[in-house]
């Protein structure tokens, strides 16, 4: 059975409102309804669009596999043991060939272990709703699982904000663990942020960005660029600014308060009330320009949102500009760039537009803000690099690492990057390769260069052994005395 997986709009009922999920598609070009429906909730529950196509993918690998091995196996769970078994491994055999005609590469034991637990929860979901049998349920868990799982269950709830007036027995599902849980994949130290090259910066927003033949393209990459660079944001934070949220600092007249409100909670501009009472942006969008929050988007014109916290109860992210000058840079191109929009039509209250001939006036893309940034880097002899920092998410680590640098405080950095929890940060605060090796380097010079006496310790040289006497084992001088007849000078 051949899936196709596509993007589709659901209507659901008489309103004519429509949610816009991934959905497979069978040899019929029919919808596999069990999954809508179950992509459907997740969609209700808030889950986010790389969690729902994680789901979709690891069906259609299920069901690919199944319409390819249709003998076999004599009950689902070991179909699924022999799936997840092929998750790894692969379908390719030594001689290069595949019988069942999938052609699967080895995954890796990360993205093996993901589609597992995946699977897993729409089984559960579909031996619920439609009593169907779940391919992985639960089992007695051995020793060595249970402590593991026990050890997750208490980690989770130490963290948790509420977890000190939760029942501290431990939970019964301890005990129990999936029939296949899938390898566990290896442990990692806080990964070193890559961070963009401080000696390209100036090069890059001169010369890379700001070398655009159209003036309006290189102030619109150039702002965008400061606000990951100088004020620590992610690319698709600064694709939901509106003209509204850039406000004069009222500590500084040369620089300004950029404010990044939540696409669908953000509070509207301008004191806005809808026909309805809502205040909301989701609301303003669809009353006055018919228009969905980017973040519930699909496809290309889709700007995804990550932060869980906001600075206000409005539900925006306060922009701190480090160092501050960042900001008076950011306020004189923000004049510059708001009088060439004058001029252009635009049916949406978003910042940054596209002035290609074919779309000018709609909202900027990520994909034409990637096209943009490797231009810019190819205008200074430079490629796309994630390793070296050369992408657009390295800016921010820039920004994390500067403020480190700089000894700012941990809770406010956390503050500055608007994360969650502390542990977010860890990325950013975690010594690079380069100073680790630096540190060591000194600490190499501090060893060999003592500056104060060091206790001798270990094997002593011969001529410590000998300094007191020692000349009934030595009554000759071979070895001893002021002009030994053997050793160094015979090369001993």
């Amino acid at each position: 059975m051949e899936v196709v997986k596509v993007n589709a709009k659901v209507v659901q009922d008489d309103s004519g409102v429509f949610t816009e999920i991934p959905v497979l598609l069978d040899k019929n070009k029919e919808p596999v309804k069990p999954l809508v429906e179950f992509v459907l909730k997740l969609k209700r529950d808030g889950m986010s669009q790389s969690t729902i196509s994680n789901y979709v993918k690891a069906t259609q690998l299920l069901l690919e596999y199944m319409a390819a091995n249709t003998s076999g196996f004599d009950s689902p769970q070991s179909l699924f043991e022999n799936f997840s078994s092929r998750l790894y491994t692969g379908t390719i055999g030594d001689d290069g060939l595949d019988p069942s005609g999938l052609y699967w590469l080895p995954c890796s034991k990360q993205v093996a272990r993901l589609h597992i637990n995946a699977l897993s929860k729409v089984t559960d979901w579909l031996a619920e709703k439609h009593g169907a049998i779940s391919m992985n349920p639960l089992v007695k868990a051995d020793s060595l699982t249970q402590r593991l799982n026990y050890a997750a269950w208490f980690r989770k709830n130490q963290h948790n904000f509420l977890g000190h007036i939760k029942d501290k027995h431990i939970n019964s599902t301890v005990r129990y663990a999936r029939s296949v849980q899938g390898k566990r994949p290896l442990g990692k130290q806080s990964q070193d942020a890559i961070e963009f090259p401080e000696r390209y910066f100036e090069a890059f927003y001169f010369d890379g960005l700001g070398g655009a033949v159209d003036r309006r393209v290189a102030l619109r990459d150039q702002l965008i660029l400061l606000l990951m660079h100088g004020g620590g944001l992610r690319e698709s934070e600064a694709l939901h600014l509106w003209l509204e949220d850039v406000l004069i600092d009222p500590s500084n007249p040369d620089s300004v308060m950029v404010r990044i409100y939540h696409p669908e909670d953000g509070k509207a501009p301008n004191n806005w009330r809808g026909r309805s009472g809502k205040t909301t942006r989701a609301a303003y969008l669809k009353e006055k320009y018919a228009l969905s929050p980017r973040n519930d988007l699909m496809g290309k014109k889709r700007v995804g949102w990550k932060s869980r916290v906001t600075d206000s109860k409005d539900e925006y992210l306060d922009v701190h500009w480090f160092p501050t000058v960042f900001g008076e840079v950011f306020a004189k191109l923000w004049q510059d760039y708001t009088r060439f929009l004058t001029g252009v039509e635009r049916n949406h209250p978003y910042a940054f537009v596209s002035f290609h001939r074919e779309h000018t006036g709609n909202p900027y893309t990520l994909n034409a803000f990637h096209d943009s940034y490797r231009n810019g880097l190819k205008r200074i002899g430079l490629k796309p690099c994630k390793a070296d920092g050369l992408s657009p998410h390295s800016h921010r680590h820039s920004y994390g690492r500067r403020l480190r640098k700089a000894g700012v405080s941990e809770i406010v950095i956390k503050k500055c990057l608007h994360h969650a929890s502390l542990e977010s940060q860890a990325v950013y605060t975690t010594p690079t390769a380069k100073e680790v090796t630096s540190c060591l380097n000194a600490a190499t010079q501090q060893l060999l260069n003592p500056t104060e006496p060091v206790e001798q310790v270990g094997t002593p040289s011969w001529e410590v052994l000998t300094e007191h006497g020692f000349n009934d084992i030595d009554p000759d001088g071979l070895f001893t005395g002021k002009t030994p007849k053997l050793g160094k000078r015979n090369g001993y």
